[in-house]
């Protein structure tokens, strides 16, 4: 898969890029420790969240590795040829802060989502039955804080 042929995303989960380079997540973990410009950033909860660029790196190691057959050591050397071997990236602790807080958002909307849902249910079997009768609902709206 080529760089252009990812995901419109910013940032991947270690999940996701195992399926996107077509390996499993040990094996990304592994190229890891030994690849040094294979770095991607982790989340407060030590999450693995890799950037565009590692996911472009991690595609390479594959060809390399898996289709070109080359050794660990052979695909060092062809990274030092071709420059790619260096890690170009600062760290931003705010970045890794957004992720946190994206992810965060993302399950409190699925969460909503579920509820909205039951409530249409319920709204939906009320209309059919006596809807002068129908009850407002209250729904506790907790924070992930307060979980």
């Amino acid at each position: 898969m080529a760089g252009s042929d990812l995901p419109d995303k910013l940032f991947f989960k270690i999940g996701e890029v195992a399926q996107i380079v077509g390996v499993r997540a040990h094996v990304l973990r592994y190229w890891e420790s030994e690849f040094p410009a294979l770095r991607p950033m982790k989340t407060r909860g030590s999450h693995r969240v890799y950037r565009r660029r590692d996911v472009e790196l991690a595609v390479l190691l594959r060809r390399l590795l898996h289709e070109e057959g080359l050794t660990i050591a052979g695909a060092k050397r062809r990274l030092r040829e071709t420059g790619q071997h260096r890690v170009e990236r600062a760290v931003v602790p705010s970045v890794a802060r957004e992720v946190d807080l994206r992810s965060e958002l993302i399950s409190m909307r699925e969460e909503l989502t579920g509820l909205l849902e039951a409530l249409r249910g319920i709204v939906g079997d009320a209309e059919h039955e006596a809807p002068a009768e129908l009850e407002t609902v209250r729904v506790p709206v907790t924070t992930s804080h307060e979980r």
